[in-house]
């Protein structure tokens, strides 16, 4: 099963990071990448850039309203994530704990990414999706 671990942080915390070794936290997070490639777990990871930089696109107006950066009402942002295969929930918890960011502020949520199996093989959408993924080794 697929889940995607997505890493989240409250500005304070994100801020404090500030204060962190960047070297020391390089090695941290490759280490824990290394534990993952060796244990044949992990599809795909990335951090995003800060979201200051970012912009949104709000669908409550037509047409789309397009404002830099990101909500302002955000709490915590979503700061990057790690795309797992594992056999269950449980085990992506587990690799979700050994997080190498552990200080207050910072969560991850875990949330399965489900197949293309799961969704109707009858329609056209899906079966153009399945014969483009099959293409492209990914099925």
């Amino acid at each position: 099963m697929k889940f995607m671990l997505i890493w989240r942080a409250t500005d304070e915390a994100w801020a404090n990071l500030g204060d962190v070794d960047f070297a020391k936290m390089m090695e941290l997070t490759g280490r824990f990448n290394d534990e993952m490639i060796r244990a044949g777990v992990l599809l795909a990871a990335e951090g995003l850039d800060d979201p200051a930089q970012g912009v949104v696109v709000d669908f409550s107006a037509e047409p789309p309203i397009v404002t830099d950066g990101p909500y302002g009402e955000a709490k915590e942002l979503f700061n990057g994530f790690y795309l797992i295969n594992v056999a269950s929930k449980e085990e992506a918890v587990e690799w979700a704990k050994r997080s190498p960011i552990k200080a207050a502020g910072f969560k991850t949520e875990i949330r399965r990414v489900p197949t293309i199996d799961e969704f109707p093989q009858d329609n056209e959408w899906i079966q153009k999706e399945r014969a483009w993924r099959e293409a492209n080794g990914q099925l």
